[in-house]
């Protein structure tokens, strides 16, 4: 009776980053993230955990929303004699990117001492990706909303201290486009003494028709009260 033997398969394993997809293949862009990236994102600088022990700040800036993907917010201490930020801290709801880029923003605002406001609203996304050694073309969108919300922050220091000349005006977000209702409207709304979904909604019909914007708006009025009236 003839014997069979089995050939044994030669099983060449592959890396947990080939598993995972995040090799680029030859000729394509690399997405990895460098060193620096990671840096910021396992440990990142000036993260506020908990926000509620935070009782005095100079300005307070949010961008974006939980209820359509990331969002941050950004508290200032300013040095008012010199004029020059002091201190920023943060919290996001982000992916690595936007975690990377605004531990590194919170550096830069606050080397050497501090860095003069006339130059901290003028810091744009491809200065912190610099200092970070690059992003993935596809992340750079995440490196933004560090320095609307610097900048936000910033305009609300100014309003606090009674320098509304100085504010700087962000181009209105569109919230609700059938109602055709921005952010600066709901805003103007809840500084008018719309507090709730329901009033905010009698001034503007923000969501009135367009249910799938709601919870976006709900955080705008929860941010907007904390921002204006603590």
């Amino acid at each position: 009776m003839p014997t069979y033997t089995k050939k044994k398969k030669k099983v060449i394993k592959k890396s947990v980053a080939e598993q995972a997809d995040i090799v680029p293949k030859s000729g394509e862009e690399s997405w990895l993230y460098s060193d620096i990236v990671k840096e910021h994102f396992f440990t990142p600088k000036n993260l506020i955990m908990d926000a509620s022990k935070i009782k005095e700040y100079d300005g307070l800036g949010m961008i974006g929303s939980p209820a359509c993907g990331d969002m941050m917010k950004v508290w200032v201490w300013v040095d008012k004699k010199n004029d020059k930020i002091k201190k920023m801290q943060w919290q996001t709801f982000g992916c690595a990117s936007a975690i990377g880029a605004t531990s590194m923003l919170s550096v830069m605002v606050a080397e050497n001492g501090g860095m003069p406001i006339e130059q901290a609203l003028k810091i744009r996304p491809q200065d912190i990706t610099s200092r970070l050694g690059g992003l993935p073309t596809r992340k750079i969108h995440c490196s933004v909303l560090g320095d609307k919300a610097l900048r936000s922050a910033i305009n609300n220091y100014f309003l606090r201290s009674k320098q509304k000349d100085r504010i700087v005006e962000e181009q209105a977000r569109m919230i609700d486009k059938i109602a055709q209702v921005t952010d600066h409207d709901i805003e103007e709304a809840v500084l008018e003494g719309a507090i709730s979904l329901e009033a905010v909604q009698k001034k503007t019909k923000a969501g009135v028709g367009n249910p799938e914007v709601i919870p976006e708006i709900e955080q705008l009025i929860k941010f907007y009260r904390e921002k204006y009236f603590g």
